[in-house]
């Protein structure tokens, strides 16, 4: 037995009654621990003192206390593993048979007097649960000894406890709070003892007054856990007590959340409640459903409809809706819109609430969407409640006094969303997870699809409302990737084109949604090719069987098909690295939109392109862009429309604003791009404004000072001129905007046909370079490879007619050289004929081919396609003429020059010159007077006399203008090069008698006369009495573009920065009144112009020639253009043996004009080098001779095998166009001559060896 006395004394409480009272109160400071070890004994003690003492209650609150005390014990944490042991006293060895009547009465008097004991009642809750058990165990063991001896008093006492409960809660006692909770989490314990002996359905009804008697206001979530606890008993699982207890658990679900009170346990309540009505072994419960549906379904959606995305509690409430609207049949919903009564308006409001809420939840699900099961439940439950709704307004709202034409377009807008959510779109997930889900679910957008469609057709003459609003939802529907959905839909956009035409003969405003949300859809990531093909069938079966739409409709569908394949292209390359291709599918849009007049949409794709522009520095090619728009503004000021223009910073209320806001960006790309001459344009206009319409002078002053300084840049500023190439894309597996097509790519600064190669083959890296010029084969176009031809083409100077026959600087008239052209030509010699080595000339022909361009280059873009292609033959005499025309204008060019600037260097006019007049160099136009001066010609030709007339004419008006450079020569020549001038005056005496001898004298205008009182900075334009047009400057700047249209800055000496230039006449002398500072400019600008001749005079000096008659002047400098330096292979050792500017001051011949006028060159020509005469005539653009006009040209060979050996009729494109860059510290050196290994020095035989004059330059 236990050693502990107080407890020992109430084991053996026998042995002294006296001592009991003491005893019972010593049991609760007995150490817990002593207390369980001896429980069952104890519990025997308590319960026999009861027992022996059941006439007086002298010791049952002593007991009862004690009893209290002992289940603390239990409960407590320490000695919580002694609760099996309690219970197996309760069920084995308990047998107490009329305790459950002195427990009820002690209990109740605690309830009864609760202001008084508190603390006594507080403790007898915490233990009510085993109280309750003693009580019914008691019960039990009584009604077996007296066969239910008693029950009515037994019910009575019970009913009697539970009414001293409700007026404990109903009480308005401070002191009563603590218990008052206790009981709410106590009492529910008790139910699964207490409807062992009692009636069921009274213990529902007693616990319903139970929970009615809490306050108003208070213990509110512990009053929604006691009904959580009671829909846990056993109690709610019985059908009758749930008929008492669910109507007073959806009142209080419903007031609390109304009022927004504990949302998490009503929650809870709620779940738990639909978690015990969805078991198959509680009973019927559509009744029960019922209920919960007409008090609670509409009260959650407004919960959920009005609680934010970020409450924690949001999941569970969807949950709940859900579960309401699973356990639902088509009896509940019709019961549910019928309990609206007549009342139209409530209908419509729960329908609304409902479809706003359901779109909200599709749109902005609640749970993660790797949470498949969850959401394809709710997608489940949310159709069928969909189309059980959709019956609904078939039935109450679709004749023409009740239709609702919101509700209806609520309806058609969820249909949709719930049809392209993402958590449907099965292609999205893997083949195993779409199959499992199609097994199980079925593919929810087919159902949902046909009901749409069907809905449809239903609203018969009330289509018209729906049109054009409904059109972008029906097309994203159709977007679907589910091949038997898009053949049931498709057909809804012809019956809209029916309905629309039926009310207003045609269906414009279809036409313009259906083109405005297919933009967005496709660039979402909608659309692929077979829904064009399915949308092209199935809408063009439809029109041509219609009488009235057969037309119109097929050229809307072909319209929208060809939208679709744009923006198909577009939408495949918008990510794409290489924004060139981004670039035209942009322009091939925004072209499209412009065609079919769609200006918002034009606008928006002309800021996308901007847009790519910019990323890419191509500032000229964002200028166009931005002024595509400007153009559709007007000086005005009405109403800027919302167009895209919000994003970029532009903040206009009227487009005069908007368009002064354009321009003046606008002006900004030019002047980056240095495209001064449309910045001035725009500009102008720009002042115009300020001066006259919005007299703003600040501006106008800005606006003025920035044309002055364009201008400025125009005369100063050297600019690099482009290359233009041809492009072609041949093959079948080239995307469709470049698939056998051929583009003038503008190329960039200083880019090479090489580079432009390796770029191109860079975006396309199984693509094959092809390596000739010739159109390509059917096979080739229509192959599955991708083949691209790339060759240097040739500008076609298009001259504004205010320059035309006018006296203009050539730097004014070299910008339109590469720039404002749409022509562009190319051209190869083609022999006819066996070649002739005594006769050459006769038979070469020229291939001329022209390319023309949709628009103008540059614009917005670097490239476009050419849009016709028409070739012509040029004849050799044709050549030579076009030769010497060109020639000539380069000479003219040169003179004028140096007209205009006296402190050029001289470098570049030597070797012009020399390069014509010396006969050792040049063979001279022999080879014209050999092919064509000549009786069998002319008689075989007679219709070519008038052209031969023109060809002497040209060669005797070459005269003149080597007359003036040779005299300006002399002017300028230092004392280093004077031998060499002196050389250069000889050969040019002697081809001066021969020329004038045989074909006449021409003189030009005197100096003066040419220059007259214009500034010396403008170039005059002479007109030859025989040539085919006017020799202006601008031609002459033609010729140089001829030999390389993107050579910028092959002028070597140009390369310094231009200074302004101030030449002194006669007549502006007299007006500088300052000498000496007119002095000391004039030796600045000597100076300046000695840094130019220093090193040609020092590479004089370095080659050490004597200037003896029988030897040649070496001019070693050659001039650099702002190219990459050649490769080492190409560059020849400027001490070899191939000079190219060798010259032999020997003495002079007399021989006749078919002999040679001086001695043979000192070493042997390339087969490469082609005279700048040939040169200019078989110029491949790019792949001939690439000189401007100051560079002298490559030295022909001396053979009469050297002409044209080097160019095939098929000319191969695989050797590089042009030579790399010098470094910067090398520019003003003139660039290696390329070279392949020289032939054998020729023979030194007579001139009938030479096969090219030496009036032929390129």
């Amino acid at each position: 037995l236990t050693q502990n006395v107080d407890l020992l004394g109430l084991l053996k409480w026998r042995t002294n009654t006296s001592l009991l009272q003491q005893n019972l109160c010593q049991l609760m400071k007995v150490d817990g621990g002593e207390v369980v070890k001896f429980l069952q004994d104890t519990l025997d003690a308590l319960f026999n003192i009861m027992m022996e003492n059941s006439d007086s209650d002298t010791f049952d609150t002593l007991v009862f206390d004690a009893l209290v005390f002992i289940i603390g014990l239990i409960a407590d944490r320490k000695f919580q593993h002694f609760n099996p042991v309690l219970e197996t006293y309760i069920r084995k060895h308990f047998s107490a048979t009329l305790a459950y009547t002195k427990l009820t009465k002690v209990l109740k008097n605690y309830v009864d007097n609760a202001e008084k004991l508190t603390e006594q009642l507080l403790k007898a809750m915490k233990a009510l649960e085993y109280i309750f058990k003693f009580i019914v165990r008691s019960r039990v063991l009584f009604n077996q000894l007296y066969e239910n001896k008693g029950e009515a008093d037994f019910m009575e006492s019970l009913r009697n406890l539970f009414t001293s409960f409700n007026d404990m809660m109903s009480s308005n006692s401070e002191n009563t709070g603590m218990v008052k909770g206790a009981a709410l989490k106590y009492i529910p314990t008790i139910v699964n003892d207490v409807k062992l002996v009692f009636d069921p359905k009274e213990l529902s009804k007693l616990f319903t007054e139970f929970i009615l008697k809490v306050p108003q206001g208070r213990l509110v979530k512990q009053k929604l856990d006691c009904l959580i606890d009671i829909v846990h008993s056993d109690l709610f699982t019985h059908h009758d007590c749930r008929e008492i207890l669910l109507p007073l658990m959806t009142d209080q679900l419903k007031f609390h959340l109304e009022k927004r009170e504990e949302p998490k346990a009503c929650c809870q309540l709620l779940s738990d409640i639909l978690e015990v009505l969805y078991r198959k072994d509680v009973g019927p419960s559509q009744r029960h459903v019922q209920i919960i549906m007409e008090q609670l379904l509409r009260t959650i959606n407004r919960t959920v409809i009005s609680m934010g995305r970020d409450s924690p509690h949001i999941g569970s409430f969807v949950a709940c809706m859900t579960a309401i609207l699973r356990q639902m049949d088509d009896y509940h919903y019709t019961h549910l819109i019928s309990t609206f009564g007549k009342i139209r308006s409530d209908v419509v409001d729960f329908l609304m609430e409902t479809f706003i809420m359901f779109k909200d939840l599709i749109g902005k699900n609640v749970y993660p969407s790797d949470w498949i099961i969850m959401n394809m439940m709710q997608n489940k439950v949310f159709l069928r409640a969909i189309s059980q709704y959709a019956s609904v307004l078939n039935k109450k709202f679709l004749d023409q006094t009740n239709f609702e034409l919101q509700l209806w377009n609520n309806y058609f807008h969820l249909a949709v969303a719930f049809l392209t959510q993402e958590s449907l779109q099965l292609e999205t997930f893997s083949s195993d997870k779409r199959a499992k889900l199609f097994h199980k679910y079925q593919d929810m957008r087919r159902q949902i699809g046909f009901e749409i469609r069907d809905m449809w057709y239903n609203l018969g003459p009330h289509k018209i409302k729906f049109i054009p609003e409904m059109v972008g939802p029906i097309l994203e529907m159709t977007l679907v990737p589910e091949i038997e959905l898009r053949r049931a839909t498709i057909h809804i956009f012809f019956d809209m084109m029916q309905c629309e035409f039926h009310f207003t003969c045609s269906f414009q405003r279809f036409e313009n949604e259906i083109i405005t949300k297919l933009d967005h859809e496709v660039e979402g990531g909608r659309g692929d090719e077979q829904y064009k093909v399915l949308f092209q069938k199935i809408l063009l079966e439809q029109c041509r069987k219609h009488m009235y739409l057969a037309k119109t409709g097929e050229n809307f569908v072909t319209l929208v098909v060809r939208l679709l394949e744009r923006l198909l292209d577009y939408r495949t390359i918008m990510h794409d690295e290489n924004k060139e291709n981004r670039m035209s599918c942009t322009v091939n849009v925004l072209n499209f939109y412009k065609e079919i007049d769609r200006e918002e949409m034009y606008i928006r794709y002309l800021y996308k392109l901007c847009d790519l522009h910019r990323e890419c520095d191509n500032y000229t090619e964002a200028a166009y862009t931005l002024l595509l728009h400007a153009k559709l503004l007007k000086w005005s000021d009405e109403q800027c429309a919302a167009h895209p223009t919000q994003r970029d910073g532009y903040q206009a209320a009227t487009q005069g604003q908007l368009k002064d806001q354009l321009y003046q960006e606008i002006i900004n790309y030019f002047d980056k791009g240095k495209m001064w001459e449309e910045a001035i344009i725009l500009s102008k206009e720009l002042a115009e404004q300020y001066e006259n319409e919005m007299f703003d002078f600040e501006q106008l002053s800005a606006s003025l000072r920035k044309q002055a300084q364009f201008y400025e840049n125009i005369v100063k500023v050297i600019r690099p001129k482009p290359d233009y190439f041809a492009v072609g894309y041949y093959g079948m597996g080239f995307p469709s905007f470049l698939r056998n097509k051929m583009f003038i790519y503008r190329g960039k600064e200083y880019e090479r046909r090489e580079d432009l190669e390796a770029r191109l083959l860079t975006q396309f890296p199984n693509a094959e370079m092809m390596k000739t010029t010739t159109p390509p084969s059917e096979d080739t176009k229509h192959s599955s490879g991708q083949y691209i031809q790339g060759f240097i083409v040739k500008p076609i100077l298009n001259l504004p007619t205010k320059f035309q026959n006018k006296p203009v600087s050539e730097q004014i008239i070299s910008f339109y050289t590469v720039n404002e052209v749409h022509k562009f030509q190319y051209s190869r010699p083609v022999r006819k004929g066996e070649k002739d080595p005594d006769n050459e000339f006769a038979n070469m022909w020229i291939e001329r081919t022209t390319y023309t361009t949709a628009y103008k280059l540059p614009g917005i873009l670097r490239w476009f396609e050419v849009k016709s292609v028409s070739m012509e033959e040029i004849s050799p005499l044709e050549n030579a003429m076009e030769t010497m025309q060109l020639t000539n204008e380069k000479i003219s060019s040169m003179v004028q020059r140096h007209l205009s600037d006296p402190n050029l260097p001289i470098n570049p006019l030597s070797m012009l010159l020399n390069g014509i007049v010396d006969p050792a160099v040049m063979g001279g136009f022999a080879n014209y007077e050999k092919a064509f001066f000549n009786d069998k010609y002319m008689q075989e030709h007679p219709e070519d006399l008038e052209k031969i007339e023109k060809l002497k004419d040209l060669i005797a008006w070459q005269i003149p203008h080597l007359a003036e450079g040779v005299r300006i020569h002399g002017e300028k020549v230092t004392e280093a090069l004077r031998p060499f001038h002196d050389r250069l005056e000889a050969c040019f005496k002697q081809l001066r008698e021969k020329v004038e001898k045989q074909y006449g004298v021409r003189t030009l205008p005197s100096a003066l006369d040419r220059r007259g009182s214009r500034p010396p900075s403008i170039v005059r334009s002479f007109t030859m009495p025989s040539s085919q047009r006017p020799l202006s400057v601008a031609s002459v700047t033609s010729i140089s573009s001829d030999n390389s249209p993107s050579r910028p800055g092959s002028d070597g000496f140009n390369l310094e920065p231009l200074l302004p230039k101030k030449l002194h006449t006669k007549s502006q002398d007299k007006l500088d009144r300052d000498e000496p500072e007119k002095e000391r400019k004039e030796k600045k600008k000597e100076k300046r112009n000695s840094k130019h001749q220093e090193i040609f005079d020092k590479e004089l000096k370095m080659t050490e020639i004597t200037m003896q008659p029988a030897e040649a002047v070496i001019l070693s400098e050659t001039i650099s253009p702002l190219r990459p330096q050649r490769p080492k292979s190409q560059v020849l050792n400027q001490t070899g043996v191939d000079r190219r500017l060798s010259v032999s001051p020997g003495p002079s011949s007399t021989n006749s004009s078919t002999s040679s006028l001086g001695p043979p060159p000192i070493a042997p020509r390339n087969k490469s080098s082609l005279s700048l005469h040939t040169g200019s005539n078989l110029e491949l653009n790019g792949m001939g001779c690439s000189d401007k006009g100051e560079v002298p040209p490559p030295l022909p060979v001396k053979g009469s095998t050297s002409d044209y050996g080097n160019l095939l009729d098929h000319q191969d494109l695989t050797t590089p166009s042009t030579p790399p860059p010098p470094p910067p510290h090398q520019r003003h050196i003139p660039p290696p001559l390329p070279s392949k290994t020289p032939p054998p020095p020729p023979p030194k035989t007579t001139r009938k060896q030479t096969s090219i004059d030496s009036g032929i330059v390129q």
